[in-house]
């Protein structure tokens, strides 16, 4: 009996030792003392404290108080990951999604996502949502994606309330339910995801799933154009130019086609062109319509093809090369700059 009550004691005693040493490492971290906080999380870590070996993974990851070391950074959230630390295991999952440290091997990341997603780690469910959803690997399986983007979605990840709306919209592992989309697209959007915002100014806009209603269409659209979303800014110009939820607006429509277009949205490229040509929003410019359409016909669309070759029909040679030259240097500076 006195043999085992020394073993206890002793056992007792390495605990608060190693408490200890994590909490002093802890509390060094917080402080940005990365040098006291890497020699006690080392103590800790030596004695099995999983914890540690976590912190040990993120500060050989991120290069903190230590030379940026993806393979030591494995090798740490490893052994904590095998002693069940949820985060250790999520980001183990992402080293080798991404072949940081570690061979890339979606199976492996899909392995260790599971196990994390199965202690709630909300972004370990929404990244085993998309491996399900894409067949990276797993076997491609739309009713697992959905299983996980819903776990993940109720903990009030927006990226998974969007990716579910989305799955609901097209029915993907589920019936095919707007109600249900434009729901999740609504609490996503909320918290400022441009790509929810913009789908439930299209869900208003055509009215599915909701009452058509082009007002609320444009708030969406405002809210995501405002966050640099091309198709945002380009349905929200499209809007201004048609007075659709708001006055009719050339200027408005204009300065958003510019933007998206900026952006190398096609669409937006070619009613820009539009617009120079009719002298809406802009002044008439034959050059600039020609540059426009010309750059939108590189992206594919047949219709700037037509409409380039129409100004050009009305344009010099001189002011043909000019437009031609504006749109090389508009697409070598990748649409920045150039109205």
């Amino acid at each position: 009996m006195k043999k085992i009550l020394a073993v206890v004691i002793l056992a007792l005693y390495a605990a608060c030792t190693l408490a200890g040493d994590f909490d002093d490492g802890y509390a060094a971290y917080d402080k940005q003392n990365y040098g006291v906080a890497l020699a006690k999380f080392k103590l800790a870590a030596a004695h099995g404290n999983a914890d540690a070996q976590y912190f040990l993974g993120i500060m050989y990851s991120s290069g903190e108080g230590v030379a940026e070391n993806n393979a030591e950074a494995v090798r740490w959230y490893k052994l904590a990951a095998e002693k069940g630390n949820p985060f250790a295991q999520f980001n183990l999952g992402l080293k080798y999604e991404g072949g940081q440290g570690v061979a890339q091997d979606n199976a492996a990341a899909v392995r260790w996502y599971k196990l994390a997603a199965a202690q709630g780690i909300v972004h370990a469910q929404y990244n085993l949502a998309v491996m399900y959803y894409n067949g990276k690997g797993v076997a491609q399986n739309y009713v697992e994606a959905l299983r996980w983007n819903k776990l993940a979605a109720a903990q009030g990840d927006a990226n998974a309330q969007y990716f579910l709306a989305a799955m609901y919209e097209r029915g993907q592992g589920v019936v095919q339910d707007q109600v249900e989309a434009a729901a999740w697209y609504k609490l996503a959007a909320a918290q400022g995801d441009a790509g929810a915002q913009t789908s439930l100014g299209l869900i208003y806009y055509h009215g599915k799933g909701v009452a058509q209603n082009y007002v609320e269409a444009l708030r969406w659209y405002k809210l995501a154009a405002a966050q640099g979303d091309a198709h945002a800014q380009y349905n929200l110009a499209a809007m201004y130019f048609e007075g659709q939820g708001v006055t009719n607006n050339y200027l408005e429509a204009a300065h958003w086609y510019k933007l998206a277009a900026a952006q190398g949205d096609a669409g937006a490229q070619h009613n820009l062109g539009a617009m120079y040509y009719e002298g809406k929003g802009v002044l008439q410019d034959n050059i600039r319509a020609h540059m426009w359409w010309n750059l939108a016909s590189v992206e594919g669309d047949a219709f700037s093809v037509k409409n380039r070759n129409m100004v050009a029909s009305k344009m010099t040679p001189q002011q043909i090369a000019e437009a031609q030259k504006l749109a090389r240097e508009c697409q070598a500076r990748n649409f920045k700059n150039c109205d």
